[in-house]
């Protein structure tokens, strides 16, 4: 090819970032005129997740179209990018023999996280079909905890003895079949298959070959255990900043690997289930699901929360002759309430991400719990001096002013309180507070804010 040529080539590579609204559109209307060239062009010029994307924004007709259209050529690497919801909807649709080609090309993580979807005849059935080595090792993944590095790991890896040289590990890498398609390090092992270093990809490749692994390797490797879970395993690479960690048996012994594209998945899946368990949203795919289905998984939090508005209402109850009597009770209400939650809300959401990194620990929890005190206070201090000046000259009653101005410096320090100490005690408790902290928080800052308010008033104004 020359340079005149190359340079064309280069110029035509694709260097859109994900999906556009024309490339939608394009699949759609070649769907529609029934053209499988031109939905076979479209998917080839793509990266896997990004087809994953194009099919999850497709209703379920189109989706399985696509792949109908695509037959043999649709991308395995698709498969293990799309999610649960998606994945369920489609897997069906593919013949047996066509699925199991396609699972055979991928690694045994991503062929395990396929496979673990699947209805339980489907499964045999795939099973039966892939080599009985890849039926032994998957098999084996299947039966670990699904939240249990067994689950993620990757059977295929590159481990070498450690009294080899440079030159036996490249020959080694040449002439095995059984090389993983990414790795970043090799895995030296002892006779008893136990990993006692790792040396990265570049450092082997920047000695001579008769330098012996031993010399070169990292000591003390950072190990995963078959049985760790998965929040350990995401701050493990975090905190050291690792790209691949050998995985080992109870034994000790070296039987996987967990690579850094895995922990990315985990770290993304963890940060948008939290997030969905904060608004009480299933995690399992809401944006996916049937409209009913997604009614349904919605109602329970929903109903929880109805209750604590019943019970912020008695609360308010016993103050139905006060606010009968000052009106302008009634409008400064959700005032007090708002601040107070919301403000609460921010404590809470920085302690459980804390939490989830490890930055909050029993033994800096009463530091961390006491400095939101005072910033509860600081800000109680601030709004509440606001908030009753501008009750004072909107009512132009500066008693009603002072009431408000009390409330809101307390249900503050009290949102700050209890926004700390909520998902300590919860996780003191093994209660996941990304599950339960929210709604117990909105419900004692309402109260809490209601009584304080109404009460002083009562007492001060009636």
């Amino acid at each position: 090819m020359s340079l005149t040529n190359k340079k064309l080539k280069l110029q035509s590579v694709n260097t859109t970032i994900g999906i556009t609204r024309e490339t939608i559109k394009e699949i759609i209307s070649s769907v529609d005129q029934e053209n499988s060239s031109s939905i076979c062009r479209i998917v080839s010029d793509m990266h896997p997740a990004d087809t994953a994307d194009l099919l999850e924004t497709l209703s379920s007709d189109y989706r399985k179209k696509v792949i109908f259209y695509l037959g043999a050529r649709f991308p395995a690497e698709t498969l293990p990018s799309m999610n649960v919801p998606i994945l369920i909807d489609i897997i069906d649709f593919f013949q047996i023999s066509h699925l199991t080609n396609m699972l055979s090309n991928l690694d045994s993580d991503d062929i395990t996280y396929v496979l673990a979807i699947c209805e339980n005849n489907l499964r045999k059935k795939i099973l039966r079909n892939l080599s009985k080595e890849l039926q032994k090792l998957i098999k084996k993944s299947l039966n670990y905890d699904e939240n249990s590095a067994g689950r993620i790991m990757q059977t295929d890896y590159v481990s070498v003895p450690v009294n080899w040289s440079i030159g036996q590990v490249v020959d080694y890498l040449r002439t095995s079949k059984r090389i993983p398609e990414q790795f970043y390090a090799l895995f030296a092992v002892d006779s008893r298959h136990v990993p006692v270093g790792t040396v990265p990809l570049y450092r082997a490749m920047r000695n001579n070959r008769n330098v012996k692994i031993i010399d070169i390797m990292t000591l003390d490797p950072k190990i995963v255990k078959v049985n760790d879970k998965r929040q350990d395993i995401a701050f493990l690479f975090d905190q050291y900043e690792l790209t691949s960690a050998p995985v080992v048996d109870v034994r000790g012994r070296l039987i996987g690997m967990i690579t850094v594209d895995d922990v990315v998945d985990l770290i993304r899946e963890k940060a948008d289930e939290d997030i969905l368990k904060l608004a009480g949203v299933s995690a399992e795919g809401d944006l996916y699901l049937a409209a009913f289905k997604t009614a349904r998984n919605r109602f329970g939090w929903l109903a929880i929360n109805l209750l604590t508005a019943i019970l912020a209402s008695i609360a308010i109850a016993f103050f139905e002759t006060t606010i009968e009597k000052l009106v302008s009770l009634a409008i400064l209400m959700p005032i007090v309430a708002s601040m107070g939650g919301n403000a609460g809300t921010q404590t809470l959401t920085v302690a459980v991400r804390a939490m989830a990194t490890r930055e909050l620990t029993s033994s800096n929890a009463f530091r961390v719990f006491g400095k939101e005190i005072l910033v509860g206070m600081y800000n109680g201090i601030f709004f509440a001096l606001l908030i009753g000046l501008v009750t004072g000259i909107w009512f132009n009653d500066y008693l009603l002013g002072l009431i408000i101005a009390l409330a809101m410096l307390f249900n503050l320090i009290l949102a700050g309180t209890f926004g700390a100490a909520i998902p300590i005690i919860l996780q003191k408790f093994k209660i996941d507070p990304a599950v339960s902290a929210t709604v117990i928080l909105t419900t004692i800052t309402d109260i809490l804010g209601f009584v304080i308010f109404l009460g002083s008033a009562k007492y001060l104004l009636i």
